[in-house]
């Protein structure tokens, strides 16, 4: 569908990305080409909660919009009723308050759908044939991409529609010297003397690329003994009681600092590691697009598809015929189960080699 709306460098830009972490950090590289493309135009990022500390102050974003959609529609259908409404109609105002020149919808989802119908927007850009039926709010529809390439290039394909082509893929995430001090700060009172710093993000969304919790306490305790590192495990406030049990099955000192920082901290933390073992995971995104080398643990989800973008990084995966599954829910997690520590040793020698220059 061709859409008769041109485009000029002094126009509104409307972002329609809005969860989840990774899938943000992923646009990051199609809106910094798309600033560097319209350097006079107004981008705003429509984005939910949990991902917006890695919008707000990115230096390509003059505007954020942040949807608190599962809060609003957990009050709708409880006592908070009446604050629920006054939120959604307060939003929807504020989303209406600006006529876009464009609109890009790159989630492609029913909640994606219902912001770009919302929004005052001319030209809404997106894929076609996407799921839920997303496709039907827009009026500038784009064949649908090869799902097998990595979610980046497919956001760089969008935004190929309205000529802009991206030669240099970056990221920015926004963090800088005050996120490095008090990172700094939060190490060493936990502990830390300048030893070399490996991260360790365990937990995931979905239980199917969740690795053994006593596994992780071992390679975590062999890498200390065997590097003389520093090992410092994050992840969310809800991953606390199962990174407490991975410390707990510890013979080694570490640091767990999870609950204990937002995004751009973290970004900060994963730039000063040598090293971050993931799951798949927002943190394994948010590792790799801040510079650091990730070891990458893959089960049920493809890597080519999501797999931490960049040189330098390791994946390890089990190759058994039923991975990629893309299922939440797995009666063995064979895939998973079959990663041994050593294997995921051994690719953090590979690793600590690589980035010691050896």
């Amino acid at each position: 569908m061709n859409c008769p709306y041109r485009l000029t460098d002094l126009m509104n830009i409307l972002i329609v990305k809005m969860s989840a972490v990774g899938d943000v950090i992923h646009t990051l590289p199609a809106v910094n080409a798309l600033r560097d493309h319209f350097p006079g135009a107004r981008i705003t990022w429509l984005v939910e909660e949990a991902a917006s500390d890695i919008v707000r102050s990115h230096k390509a974003v003059d505007r954020v919009l942040i949807s608190k959609r599962k809060k609003w529609l957990k009050g709708l259908s409880g006592s908070e009723r009446l604050e629920s409404v006054k939120g959604i109609s307060s939003f929807t105002r504020e989303l209406r308050d600006t006529e876009y020149d464009l609109v890009i919808d790159f989630q492609g989802l029913l909640k994606s759908a219902v912001m770009v119908a919302l929004s005052r927007g001319k030209r809404k850009l997106g894929y076609d044939k996407t799921r839920e039926f997303s496709y039907i709010v827009l009026n500038d529809r784009v064949p649908a991409f090869d799902m097998d390439k990595h979610a980046i290039f497919r956001y760089l394909n969008l935004i190929k529609h309205v000529g802009v082509n991206c030669e240099n893929i970056r990221f920015d995430v926004p963090f800088g010297e005050k996120e490095r001090s008090e990172m700094s700060s939060i190490l060493r009172r936990g502990g830390w003397n300048s030893e070399p710093l490996v991260s360790v993000s365990p937990m995931a969304k979905w239980n199917t690329k969740l690795w053994e919790t006593g596994k992780f306490s071992t390679l975590a305790d062999k890498l200390i003994e065997e590097t003389g590192c520093f090992v410092v495990f994050t992840g969310d406030v809800a991953d606390r009681e199962e990174i407490k049990k991975i410390v707990s099955g510890m013979h080694r000192k570490c640091l767990d600092i999870s609950g204990r920082t937002d995004l751009k901290h973290l970004a900060a933390l994963y730039e000063m590691s040598q090293c971050v073992l993931s799951t798949d995971s927002g943190a394994m995104h948010l590792a790799a697009a801040a510079g650091s080398p990730v070891v990458a643990l893959f089960g049920p989800t493809a890597p080519w598809r999501t797999g931490p973008f960049g040189e330098g990084h390791e994946v390890l995966r089990a190759g058994l015929p039923c991975s990629p599954c893309f299922k939440k829910k797995c009666d063995t997690v064979a895939c998973m189960r079959r990663i041994s520590v050593e294997q995921v040793l051994a690719a953090f020698r590979r690793t600590l080699k690589r980035s010691s220059g050896a």
